[in-house]
C-alpha cells in the first residue's frame, strides 16, 4: 500500500471507531430493544449502513474509477448456521456484539479487551475443535450488480439529499454515525480492500501475511478512534476491572471466534459486505445469530415467583 493510501485508510479506520462509539450498532443491543420493547430503531441502523454499502458500491460501478476488489461469497451449509448460532452465542455472552466491544471499550470498560484476545484464541482453536472442512468459496459475484444502472443514481440523490436535510442540524449525531460506519468502510474498501477487525485477528491466528501488520495498524486506529469518540462525549472514564468481566469476555470473544471461521465472517463483515452484496449465506448467518441472541435472552429471562 502507498504511503497516501495508508494515511486515508488509517483515517476511516478512526472515524469508523469514533462512529461505532456514536451510532446505534450493537446487535445484541438491536435485538435486547426489539424483545423488551418491541422497537426496531437499532436493527434499522444496523441496516441502514448496509444500504449505504449497498448504494456506494452501485454509484462506483458507474464512475470511471479503479473498483474494489471482493471476496468470494460462500456456500450455505449446516456448519453456517452452526457458526451464526456460536457467534450469537458469543456476543450474548459478551454482553457485546464485535460493534458493541469496540463501542464499550472507547467507554473505558477495560475487560472488554479480553474480547478480541478471546476472538483470537478461538479462530487459532476452531480447526481442532469442530472436524469441518473448510468453507466452500463459490464464483466471485453478487445478485446487487443485478440491479439497475438508476438505482445508483437514485442512491446519489438521497445521499445529496441527506446531507441538505442536516445541513443545519446537530452533525454528530447517532444516525450520522451510522451513515459515517457505512461509508467509512466503503472507503477502507477502495483503498485496502475488505476490512474488517475480526479478519484481522483471523487472519493473525493463522499466520502473520504480508498485509496482517497494516491491517492490525488499522485495528489499533479503530481503537484509538473510538477511545476518542468516547472522550469526547464525556463516556471515557476509569471503571473498576474485575476478574469477572475478564473471563465473560473472554468466553464470549472465544465463541465468537469459532463461530465467524464456521461461518465464515464476523458480525461486522456480515453487515458490512455479505448483507449489501446481498449473498444469502451471509443473510442466512445474520438472521441465524439474532435469533440465537432472541433465544439466549428468553431463555435467561426469570421464571415466575
Amino acid at each position: 500500500m502507498n504511503p497516501f493510501a495508508l494515511i486515508g485508510a488509517a483515517g476511516c479506520a478512526l472515524l469508523m471507531g469514533a462512529a461505532i462509539q456514536r451510532g446505534a450498532t450493537c446487535t445484541v443491543a438491536a435485538v435486547s430493544e426489539l424483545v423488551d420493547q418491541r422497537k426496531a430503531s437499532r436493527l434499522r441502523s444496523l441496516l441502514e449502513a448496509s444500504l449505504w454499502v449497498a448504494g456506494g458500491l452501485l454509484l462506483l460501478r458507474l464512475l470511471p474509477l479503479p473498483q474494489p476488489a471482493l471476496p468470494a461469497p460462500f456456500a450455505l451449509t449446516g456448519w453456517t448456521l452452526l457458526g451464526a448460532a456460536l457467534l450469537g452465542l458469543g456476543a450474548f455472552v459478551n454482553q457485546a456484539c464485535v460493534f458493541g466491544a469496540i463501542a464499550r471499550l472507547g467507554n473505558g470498560e477495560w475487560a472488554y479487551l479480553a474480547t478480541p484476545l478471546g476472538f483470537y484464541l478461538g479462530c487459532a482453536s476452531v480447526d481442532g475443535l469442530f472436524a469441518a472442512t473448510r468453507p466452500q468459496p463459490l464464483p466471485a459475484g453478487s445478485p446487487l450488480w443485478l440491479a439497475p444502472a438508476v438505482l445508483g443514481l437514485a442512491f446519489a440523490a438521497l445521499a445529496t439529499w441527506r446531507a441538505i436535510a442536516r445541513w443545519r442540524q446537530p452533525w454528530w449525531t447517532p444516525h450520522t454515525a451510522t451513515v459515517s460506519i457505512g461509508l467509512s468502510f466503503l472507503a477502507l474498501l477502495l483503498l485496502e480492500g475488505a476490512w474488517a477487525y475480526t479478519d484481522a485477528l483471523a487472519e493473525l491466528a493463522h499466520g502473520m501475511t504480508m498485509r496482517s501488520a497494516t491491517r492490525l495498524g488499522l485495528f489499533a486506529c479503530l481503537l484509538t478512534g473510538a477511545m476518542f469518540g468516547g472522550w469526547r462525549a464525556g463516556l471515557l472514564k476509569g471503571r473498576r476491572l474485575e476478574a469477572a468481566g475478564l473471563v465473560r469476555c473472554l468466553a464470549g470473544g472465544l465463541l465468537m471466534g469459532w463461530g465467524s471461521l464456521l461461518i465464515p465472517g464476523g458480525n461486522d463483515g456480515l453487515i458490512l459486505l455479505g448483507l449489501p452484496l446481498l449473498w444469502p449465506y451471509a443473510w442466512a448467518a445474520f438472521a441465524t445469530m439474532c435469533a440465537a441472541i432472541a433465544l439466549a435472552k428468553f431463555a435467561c429471562r426469570p421464571g415466575p415467583r
